[in-house]
């Protein structure tokens, strides 16, 4: 049976091939036609690949799930995060308004009025929230909408020390890294995948996440989990998942697996963000894991519907939620080579306009 199988395949095989070229070929035809218009690709993309049918599906999950977290709220809350940077950039604003935020601080505090008593909140978001509304209602002008929002806010408001709030740029950690030294990490991280057979501490991979956390996002929404695999088993079934890993993947013994998600976004126009912020965070990682002598190699993951279903089952991800990048980690293997991969000038990638 086994041989008749192989034989069938063996038939098909160029047949399959055949196939794929002539579609490819029409498609080479097409496309340039239908891109010139929204309307022509959209037609395309709905009757002739399935492509982004994933990207659309998890685009409108995670507006139904935006709405859903607004009442059930669990260890963070992206209305009150977003809101509460946005009042932020009010606080700083040179000159300062006498009054801002008229659109948006009434629903601020009926967030705040919602969420702040939830056990599930993260402390830290709680004590954020609650310094930068103090802050504004200290001064802000009086008028029948302030004066209204801050009555809620008193009513429900925790006692923090109001420390996490605007500061001055001089008052910023003293600076103890010169640019020579910041070279010399960068020059330092490369893309390792020959690693020890030893484990990894979970207090060296806690840090390494807090300094990822302290990368940018936009409006500190931070819509990203890095999920850490351990169990051989399951790094080596992760890993396998995406292209790339073939010949290496039984050397890697941590994996740290990137997931945005657009449960953070009540609209379509951000769903972009959950990519360039968690490319953002994870670059912080792997900078960091250098600094406490572990190595890593960022693993692309393809949006191929085969994987992203394997993937989806295996880590329980919900519709919203979407694999960014893999992280292998590890400490590496001194005799183990890496590729020079040399990087494009300056002169080419910058661009005076």
């Amino acid at each position: 049976m086994e041989k008749i199988l192989g034989r069938v395949k063996s038939t098909l095989r160029p047949i399959k091939r055949a196939f794929e070229s002539s579609k490819e070929s029409l498609e080479l035809r097409v496309i340039p036609f239908v891109s010139k218009s929204g309307f022509l690709s959209s037609l395309y993309y709905t009757f002739f690949s399935t492509q982004f049918y994933r990207e659309h599906c998890a685009v409108l999950s995670g507006r139904v799930a935006y709405k859903r977290s607004l009442v059930e709220v669990g260890d963070t809350s992206a209305l009150l995060r977003r809101n509460t940077h946005r009042l932020e950039k009010g606080l700083i604003m040179r000159p300062r308004r006498s009054m801002f935020a008229s659109d948006y601080i009434l629903e601020t505090v009926n967030c705040y009025q919602n969420v702040i008593k939830r056990e599930a909140l993260s402390l830290d978001e709680k004590q954020w929230a609650t310094d930068v509304l103090n802050q504004y209602f200290e001064v802000v002008e009086e008028n029948t909408l302030t004066l209204e929002c801050r009555k809620i806010f008193e009513q429900c408001r925790l006692k923090f020390n109001d420390d996490w709030i605007p500061y001055e740029y001089s008052e910023l950690v003293t600076k103890e890294v010169g640019f020579e030294q910041l070279m010399t990490v960068f020059r330092r991280r490369r893309s390792v995948r020959w690693f020890l057979d030893k484990d990894v501490p979970k207090d060296l991979v806690l840090k390494a996440t807090d300094a990822a956390t302290l990368a940018p996002s936009a409006c500190n929404r931070q819509p990203f989990k890095f999920i850490h695999l351990t169990d051989s088993t399951k790094v080596k079934k992760a890993a396998s998942f995406a292209m790339g890993t073939a010949g290496w993947v039984d050397s890697i013994k941590n994996l740290i697996v990137v997931v945005g998600t657009l449960e953070a976004y009540p609209k379509e126009r951000d769903r972009h963000v959950i990519y360039i912020d968690g490319s953002l965070a994870a670059m912080q990682f792997m900078l960091a894991c250098d600094s406490l002598d572990l190595a890593t190699c960022p693993i692309n993951w393809p949006d191929v519907e085969q994987r992203e279903r394997k993937m989806e089952k295996f880590l329980g991800l919900e519709s919203y939620e979407r694999p960014i990048m893999l992280i292998a980690l590890g400490y590496p293997d001194p005799k183990g080579q890496i590729p020079f991969s040399a990087k494009k000038p300056s002169n080419i990638i910058l661009k005076e306009n």
